[in-house]
């Protein structure tokens, strides 16, 4: 992954060697027991708010949730307005359509997307120590 310019719908770009992939960087945060993220940006303006969802724009969101300081990698297929990856076991027993946050870790996703590792890579920002 490599950090791309501004004014762009996506953070960063995944060079898989035969085309890209574009990422916008969202913060997860966990709460009771999923780490739930933002599928869309807001802003405000004269007029309110508006809210516009990245369908179309971006392949990947790519997800780093401090409270488990871990970083996931989700198609944008696999999430609505609100992204959720559950981590821990739900209380009502539910087994079906759950969405564990394991299956979408960046080491395990890096094959799918053409990474050769995803040791070293950290999403500039979020992750990369103060210098």
């Amino acid at each position: 992954m490599i950090p791309f310019g501004e004014n762009h719908r996506y953070d960063l770009v995944i060079d898989n060697g035969s085309g890209f992939y574009r990422v916008q960087v969202k913060t997860g945060r966990l709460r009771k027991g999923t780490i739930w993220f933002n599928c869309y940006s807001s802003h405000s303006h004269r007029n309110g708010p508006s809210c516009r969802a990245y369908f179309g724009e971006v392949e990947y969101f790519g997800v780093y949730c401090p409270d488990v300081e871990s970083v996931y990698l989700v198609p944008i297929e696999e999430v609505r307005v609100n992204g959720s990856l559950r981590v821990e076991q739900p209380r009502n027993g539910q087994r079906k359509k759950m969405r564990w946050a394991s299956d979408y870790l960046l080491e395990r996703m890096a094959g799918q997307v053409g990474l050769k590792s995803a040791r070293g890579v950290t999403l500039p920002g979020l992750l990369d120590e103060p210098s």
